[in-house]
């Protein structure tokens, strides 16, 4: 009986290549678009190629994973249009807040942005995604949260939570991105400094999310055509 039990405790190996999946979809490491090659799976987990198939299965029914004859299976594109939808919102609502934020922040505000960012530059030879995208929002948390408009901030803070729900960090898959993204970090601070219009402000606050979309889009392009 307590074997018994033990056996109906232990994960089988569908649960396993399901687990294995569903955490790389959601950290991001398999990308909206992504070729799940079963056999690979199998290899990495040391498993038979049958589990893998009822996990991928099981991960078709939950529409995380799609399957096309010719192509197989792959990562459904449903979290693809939802990160666009929100990369597209925040770059309007964090362009807003920002520029809304530059006449309030001081020599302090732009020497801790200042900080972050060089801690940024100095993560890019050891690149570690996941906390460049933690230093990379608390940069600009200093530059939009003296917003004074809370309707803007608030929307703000939900589009960040949307983005940490659909894929941890763009960075994983445009590492070269992250250099662009801290050049760009430097041109905003020289911007809000010097006192430019507002406009001009919002403007390359919004460029700045924009080209991270762009870039990740530019990659699923290569990505799916490569496979």
């Amino acid at each position: 009986m307590v074997d018994a039990a033990l056996k109906t405790a232990a994960p089988s190996k569908s649960q396993l290549a399901y687990e294995f999946i569903r955490a790389r979809i959601d950290d991001g490491r398999y990308v909206s678009g992504f070729r799940l090659v079963l056999g690979q799976i199998a290899g990495e987990l040391d498993i038979s190629v049958v589990p893998v198939r009822e996990a991928i299965r099981r991960l078709e029914a939950e529409g995380l994973v799609t399957f096309e004859k010719n192509v197989g299976a792959q990562v459904a594109l449903l979290q693809e249009a939802e990160y666009t939808y929100t990369m597209e919102t925040l770059a309007l609502v964090e362009g807003a807040a920002t520029q809304l934020s530059a006449p309030l922040l001081t020599a302090d505000h732009i020497a801790r942005a200042r900080a972050v960012n060089r801690e940024m530059i100095a993560c890019l030879d050891d690149f570690i995604p996941h906390r460049f995208t933690q230093l990379n929002q608390e940069f600009h948390s200093v530059l939009y949260e003296e917003c004074p408009n809370p309707h803007i901030l608030d929307l703000v803070h939900r589009g960040w939570n949307r983005l940490t729900v659909l894929r941890d960090s763009t960075f994983s898959f445009v590492p070269g991105r992250a250099r662009e993204s801290v050049d760009e970090h430097e041109q905003i601070l020289t911007l809000i400094e010097s006192g430019a219009e507002a406009l001009e402000i919002e403007l390359a606050a919004r460029r700045h999310r924009l080209a991270t979309l762009q870039s990740l889009h530019a990659y699923q392009s290569e990505h799916t055509q490569q496979h």
